[in-house]
C-alpha cells in the first residue's frame, strides 16, 4: 500500500492557528476530495476534533487516539491507538493507497513511512500561525509535478499543487 500526506502548507512550512486552516482555497478542498474519495484517511484526534467530530463522507476515517474508545461510534470510523496501528487498519482495506491528513504530530510521526507527498503550496505570510509541517530534503523526496494556480476572486492567495514523490530507498 502506498502511503501519502496531504498537506497545504505555507513556503514557511505554516499548516494551521488553534486547530484551523489558515486560509480558504475551494480548489485545493475539491482537490483533496477528489483525490481521497473512496480511500482511507488517517488523522490525528485533534484533526478530526477540528472538523466538529464528523467523518469526511465517501471515505474510511482512521482517527489516532490515546484512547480510542473515547472517540464516537459510528459508520465508517476506526479508531487506532497510534500511527502503527492506523496503517495496518488502512492495509485490511482493498485501496491501495492510504492518506495522512494531519496534524502536525501525525505528519512528523508519519515522514519516514511516507511514499509521496501531495502538497499545495500557498504563497502567503501566516504570522500567527502555531502548527508547521516538518521540513523534508531533495535526498530523501523529488518534485514529481507542480501546477501553479494564480490568486482570483475565490483564492485571496496564490498556490502551487505539488506532488513529490520518496526516492530510492534502495539507491540510498
Amino acid at each position: 500500500m502506498i502511503i501519502s500526506i496531504v498537506v497545504a502548507a505555507s513556503a514557511e512550512n505554516a499548516i494551521g492557528d488553534g486547530n484551523a486552516l489558515l486560509w480558504k482555497l475551494p480548489n485545493d478542498m475539491r482537490f483533496f476530495k477528489n483525490l481521497t474519495w473512496g480511500m482511507p484517511v488517517i488523522m490525528g484526534r485533534k484533526t478530526f476534533e477540528s472538523m466538529a467530530s464528523r467523518i469526511l463522507p465517501g471515505r474510511i476515517n482512521i482517527v489516532i487516539s490515546r484512547n480510542p474508545s473515547s472517540l464516537p461510534v459510528m459508520d465508517n470510523l476506526w479508531a487506532a491507538s497510534g500511527l502503527e496501528d492506523a496503517i495496518t487498519l488502512a492495509k485490511t482495506t482493498d485501496c491501495n493507497e492510504a492518506f495522512i491528513i494531519g496534524g502536525g504530530d501525525i505528519y512528523r510521526q508519519s515522514m519516514a513511512l511516507t511514499d509521496r507527498i501531495y502538497m499545495t503550496r500557498v504563497h502567503g505570510k501566516f504570522p500567527t500561525a502555531d502548527t508547521f509541517f516538518p521540513s523534508f530534503s531533495n535526498s530523501e523526496f523529488k518534485l514529481a509535478d507542480a501546477v501553479d494556480m494564480p490568486a482570483d476572486e475565490k483564492h485571496v492567495h496564490a498556490y502551487t499543487f505539488e506532488t513529490w514523490e520518496r526516492v530510492d530507498r534502495a539507491a540510498l
